[in-house]
C-alpha cells in the first residue's frame, strides 16, 4: 500500500513539475520550445563547435568540505563513526552530535581566493572552458540562491562564488560551466540523521535529525532506498528540479555537469529540455549548451566518464572528468604531473573527447606552489603543441602501441578504462585537422621513433608523406617513410616533456 501511494505521489509531482517547467520555458523564449522532455526530442541535439574544438577545461571542485583538509566526502563521512574523517572530526571539532557540518560551513572564508588571478593562470595553461562547482552532495550552494538559505552569499565567504568565477571566465574569453551534484545528495546525506553507536555520545542524535536543519540535511529516507545513488523519493525530485532550474536561469552556463546519469526520469528530461531551450533563447536561436551526465549519450548530450576514458573513438563528443589529486584539498596528497596530464589529454582527444580536470584549491582559495608549477609547466606544453590539440578531430584510428592492446588496459572505477597508464615511446596517438595529421609520441623516445600506421603499405594511408616537423621546434628532422613504418631519427634537442607532437603533411 505504501509503495502504491509513493508511486502515485511521484507521478503527481512529476506532472506538476513538467507543467511548471514547460510554462516557465514558454514565458522565457522567443524561439519556441524546440526541445520537449522526451528522449526522441532530445535526440535533435547538435554538439556545438566550441565544445568540439575546446578539448581542455579546468574545474574548481571546491567548497566548505575543503576546510578540514581531509579530502572528499567529508560532510558524509564525518557522520560515519569509526571512519578516518570521523576520527579526525571528533579529535579536532568534537563529536558530530555537538559540532555538525552546519557548524563547519562558517569556517570556510575563502580569504585568499582571487578568481581573476587564477583564471588568467588557467588560460595560460591552455584551458578553453572553466567549470565552477554549483553545489556538491553537501547541499551547500555556491551561488546567490533565493530559494535555499544554505549558500555562499548568506554564509561562509559571503560571496557569489559561481557568479565571480563566471565574471573572471568571461573576462579571459573562456566558456563557463557549472557542476551540480545535488541529485545524489538526498541519500548521500542520510548518515547525518543517525547517532554514535558506541562511546559517550551513543544514541545522541546528529544534527541531521533536527527539523530545524532539514533544509540542509534533507528528510529521513526510506531505509530500503538509501543504498541507491539516486533516491526514489518524489519529495526530492521537485526540490532538485527547482534548485537546478534556478542555477540555469541565474547564470545561463555554457556547460552543465551532473554527477549522475540524467536524474529522475521525466523530471530530468524536463530540466534538460528547459536548459537547451533557454540556451537557444540566450543565443538567438542557436544552441550552444553542453550537458555532461554520466551516461552514454545516443546523441542527446556529451557523456562524462569520471576518473576514466573510453577505449575507442566515440561517434559523439564526450568528456573525462578527473582531478590532479583528491577531489577536495587533503594534507599531503600527491598530484598528477604535467606529463601525466598531457598523456591523458592526448589519449582523450584522439578518441573524440575533452578533458575536464580539477585543480585542487586550498580551503583559503589559493593554490599550493607545487600545483602552480604543474599548471604552468602544462601550459608550456600546450603552447608548444596547440596546433595538434585544439580544433582537431579523430583520425581513422586513435593510436598504436602497447596501450591500445585491450589486455593491457585496466578498467576505470566509474566506467571505461583507467585514466592512469604507464606509456611507452612506441605508444602513439593521432589527431587530424584538414589534410594534416598529427602524431603524438606518448613517452620520450630513447632512440628512433617508429609509427607503424604511417608506413607506405599502411592500410590507413592513400598518400605519401611530404614532410614531418616537430611541434614547438624549428629543428629540421631526419625521417624516412619505409614500407612498414614512418621512422623519425630522435631529434638532437628534445623538449623536456614526455609527450611530443609531430606534424605530418602529405604530397598532393
Amino acid at each position: 500500500m505504501k509503495q502504491s501511494l509513493l508511486k502515485a505521489l511521484a507521478l503527481f509531482n512529476c506532472l506538476i513539475v513538467l507543467f511548471t517547467v514547460n510554462v516557465s520555458a514558454q514565458q522565457k523564449t522567443d524561439h519556441g520550445d524546440q526541445f520537449k522532455p522526451t528522449d526522441e526530442s532530445l535526440k535533435q541535439y547538435q554538439y556545438p563547435e566550441w565544445f568540439r574544438d575546446a578539448k581542455f577545461g579546468i574545474w574548481a571542485h571546491w567548497g566548505p568540505q575543503a576546510v578540514p583538509r581531509q579530502g572528499d566526502w567529508y560532510a558524509k563521512n564525518m557522520y560515519v563513526q569509526g571512519s578516518g574523517q570521523n576520527k579526525y572530526h571528533v579529535a579536532n571539532y568534537g563529536a558530530p552530535s555537538k559540532f555538525g557540518y552546519k557548524d563547519l560551513i562558517p569556517l570556510w572564508k575563502a580569504e585568499k581566493w582571487d578568481p581573476a588571478k587564477l583564471m588568467a593562470l588557467y588560460k595560460k595553461a591552455g584551458a578553453k572552458y572553466f567549470v565552477s562547482m554549483g553545489s556538491h552532495h553537501d547541499n551547500f550552494f555556491l551561488w546567490n540562491s533565493k530559494i535555499h538559505r544554505w549558500n555562499s552569499v548568506n554564509m561562509g565567504p559571503h560571496k557569489d562564488v559561481v557568479g565571480l568565477w563566471q565574471q573572471a571566465a568571461k573576462k579571459e574569453g573562456l566558456r563557463f560551466g557549472v557542476s551540480e551534484h545535488l541529485a545524489a545528495s538526498f541519500n548521500w546525506y542520510q548518515p547525518s540523521h543517525g547517532a554514535d553507536k558506541i562511546g559517550p555520545f551513543a544514541g545522541v542524535p546528529y544534527d541531521g535529525a533536527d527539523p530545524k536543519y532539514q533544509d540542509l540535511y534533507h528528510q529521513k529516507a526510506d531505509s530500503a532506498d538509501i543504498k541507491n545513488w539516486l533516491t526514489n523519493d518524489p519529495r526530492w525530485f521537485k526540490e532538485w528540479l527547482s534548485d537546478v532550474t534556478e542555477l540555469i536561469d541565474n547564470y545561463h552556463p555554457d556547460l552543465l555537469y551532473s554527477d549522475s546519469a540524467l536524474p529522475f526520469g521525466d523530471v530530468g528530461r524536463a530540466m534538460l529540455a528547459h536548459y537547451y531551450n533557454s540556451d537557444m533563447a540566450k543565443n538567438g536561436g542557436k544552441l550552444q549548451a553542453v550537458y555532461t551526465p554520466k551516461q552514454p549519450s545516443e546523441g542527446k548530450w556529451a557523456q562524462d566518464v569520471e576518473r576514466g576514458v573510453l577505449d575507442s573513438i566515440s561517434p559523439f563528443p564526450w568528456q573525462t572528468d578527473t582531478s590532479i589529486g583528491d577531489w577536495f584539498y587533503k594534507t599531503g596528497q600527491k598530484y598528477k604531473s604535467a606529463d601525466a596530464i598531457a598523456q591523458l589529454l592526448m589519449d582523450i582527444v584522439s578518441k573524440n573527447g575533452n578533458l575536464l580536470i580539477n585543480v585542487v584549491q586550498t580551503p583559503e582559495g589559493d593554490l599550493e606552489p607545487d600545483v602552480v608549477k604543474i599548471v604552468e609547466t602544462f601550459g608550456n606544453w600546450t603552447t608548444a603543441n596547440a596546433e595538434g590539440i585544439y580544433a582537431t578531430r579523430p583520425w581513422k584510428i586513435y593510436g598504436e602501441g602497447p596501450s591500445t592492446v585491450k589486455a593491457n588496459q585496466q578498467k576505470g572505477r566509474f566506467g571505461g578504462i583507467s585514466d592512469s597508464h604507464i606509456y611507452q615511446s612506441t605508444d602513439i596517438r593521432y589527431t587530424t585537422k584538414g589534410n594534416t595529421l598529427f602524431a603524438f609520441c606518448m613517452a620520450a623516445p630513447e632512440g628512433e621513433i617508429k609509427m607503424v600506421s604511417l608506413g607506405k603499405n599502411s592500410k590507413y594511408l592513400d598518400k605519401r608523406i611530404a614532410s614531418v616537423t616537430m611541434l614547438g621546434s624549428k629543428e629540421k628532422l631526419s625521417w624516412v617513410q619505409q614500407d612498414d613504418a614512418l621512422v623519425i631519427t630522435k631529434p638532437a634537442n628534445m623538449p623536456v616533456w614526455q609527450v611530443n607532437g609531430f606534424r605530418v603533411d602529405f604530397k598532393k
